[in-house]
């Protein structure tokens, strides 16, 4: 058997392969859970939001933190957890909506923010792969994010339902027909990314003695960079720090030099220029320059290009940029020797306090 035939038949590969399916049943089986939040929000007045999550679904927070911003004119914010479980001293969440967003729904500290959220009268919701999970019970309005069993440790067809229910629910407060038309478009876009990601397995070879990386995502894809990042840790165990550029230029940039990976994550879009003056800016100190981006010109600039579906809104685009970055990580990993479904030292649950 080739190793490439193993790999093919690994938990992960089948998962990533899987997330246009994922897609296709959230968006058709949690529109009217979804809709219901949407109608409570506005019934109830919320001004904020505040996530309780970990992990992978605190990177998917972080793109609640833009499009909710954006598009819906709420402040978001990430809840602290030790200040409910450890430190006992909770904040006042007073118009707030309390939203909760893991896979599995079984962290204590999660659930802790929640069931102090429901003593304080907030109203309360969970995203959650696990709808009969004790995070669930916690909450007024469940949304399952319907990815399905992932038996891979490493998260990535809970991660792109994760962001498409909060587009989702995004899209429903502002009552945006165009957006909706748009987000159901992902399914197929996810489709064509993947089809296009084939040459990724010959290309992670290249780096299979990089001890070091930054990935680079501002905007939406600003949490594209912290997963990234994370599935690069976990699945290869690679020293991988996430950043925006504007951050990343104020002092890491020094860390660039000649060969130095720089993975950029830059579709097209109204930070695309931006993105660009980066890239070139990586290019004078002679790093290694990797881009995910649908835009020819960015692609070629790139020593390693990881194209992905083309004509996607920006603000769904972290939805098919992560997945060229799930494949490299894993295709890293594979040609390093480790299991890519079970990380070492790693639980598919983790349950922190």
């Amino acid at each position: 058997m080739s190793n490439q035939t193993t790999l093919a038949q690994s938990n992960i590969y089948r998962e990533i392969h899987e997330q246009p399916a994922a897609l296709r049943r959230l968006l058709e089986n949690s529109r009217g859970a979804a809709a219901e939040l949407a109608q409570a929000i506005h019934t109830r007045a919320v001004t904020h939001v505040v996530i309780a999550a970990r992990g992978t679904s605190d990177n998917a927070g972080r793109y609640a933190q833009y499009v909710l911003g954006a598009h819906n004119q709420l402040i978001v914010s990430l809840a602290t957890p030790s200040l409910f479980t450890i430190y006992a001293q909770p904040p006042q969440f007073h118009n707030a909506l309390v939203l909760g967003i893991s896979q599995s729904g079984k962290s204590p500290d999660i659930v802790a923010v929640m069931d102090e959220a429901q003593r304080q009268g907030a109203l309360t919701a969970v995203m959650t792969n696990a709808p009969d999970s004790p995070l669930a019970e916690q909450a007024d309005h469940v949304i399952d994010i319907a990815a399905g069993p992932e038996l891979a440790v490493a998260a990535t067809k809970s991660y792109t339902n994760e962001v498409a229910a909060i587009a989702l629910l995004s899209a429903l407060l502002s009552e945006d027909e165009k957006r909706l038309e748009e987000l159901d478009t992902m399914p197929q876009a996810v489709a064509r990314t993947l089809a296009a990601s084939e040459p990724i397995g010959q290309a992670a070879q290249r780096y299979c003695y990089m001890n070091r990386s930054v990935i680079i995502g501002r905007g939406f894809n600003y949490a594209t960079a912290f997963e990234l990042a994370l599935k690069m840790k976990e699945l290869t165990y690679t020293l991988v720090e996430p950043y925006s550029s504007a951050d990343f230029l104020h002092g890491p940039v020094a860390m660039v030099e000649a060969g130095f990976p720089v993975i950029t994550v830059a579709p097209s879009g109204v930070m695309q220029e931006k993105m660009q003056e980066f890239v070139a800016a990586a290019a004078r100190r002679n790093a290694e320059i990797l881009v995910i981006s649908d835009d020819d010109a960015l692609l070629s600039q790139a020593r390693t290009p990881l194209p992905i579906a083309p004509g996607v809104a920006e603000w769904l685009s972290p939805i098919t940029a992560i997945v060229p970055g799930q494949l490299f990580a894993m295709h890293l990993a594979h040609a390093r020797g480790y299991n890519v479904d079970a990380p070492r030292g790693l639980r598919k649950v983790t349950e922190t306090r």
